[in-house]
């Protein structure tokens, strides 16, 4: 097992990097001007962005367990309840108890979950396109397989 390197006190370092330099406001301020490319075009359909999360999730993998989808979501299990409840009613999704374990759910889209995926995902990827066309294919692919593996060497 690989042990973490300390991480050195204000005091050791003798200065705090640049307030734009940090990874998380780096981040934050990205993700911003990525969302803000998206959101119109959910805004469009009524939804959210953790409810475009949530179907895109369980369009690619149905039968999912809410665990699992929380985790691929990043929505916290009380917040992902909430959704998956008013998903639910509003026709989007069905919840299954898993036969032997009634504390597990799986989730799929209905039919109307299906055909609201089918009709908005053209056109998030046609941003997608929009962003790989201005950033560069190559870059993008690039950028996400840093943040993948960064991702994985800080957990």
């Amino acid at each position: 097992m690989s042990r973490k390197p300390p991480i050195p006190d204000e005091a050791e370092t003798g200065q705090m990097r640049r307030f734009e330099e940090a990874l998380p406001i780096a981040l934050l301020r990205t993700r911003e001007v990525v969302m803000a490319r998206f959101r119109p075009h959910l805004a469009e359909y009524g939804m959210t962005e953790q409810q475009w999360r949530l179907i895109r999730v369980v369009q690619q993998r149905p039968g999912i367990d809410a665990t699992a989808l929380s985790e691929a979501c990043c929505i916290l299990m009380p917040s992902l309840s909430r959704m998956l409840k008013n998903l639910e009613t509003d026709g989007l999704l069905t919840r299954k108890k898993v036969e032997g374990d009634m504390r597990r759910q799986v989730i799929s889209l209905t039919k109307q979950g299906k055909d609201l995926f089918a009709k908005m995902a053209p056109k998030a990827e046609a941003i997608y396109a929009q962003m790989e066309a201005e950033f560069g294919k190559s870059d993008m692919s690039d950028l996400i397989g840093q943040l993948q593996t960064l991702r994985r060497s800080l957990k």
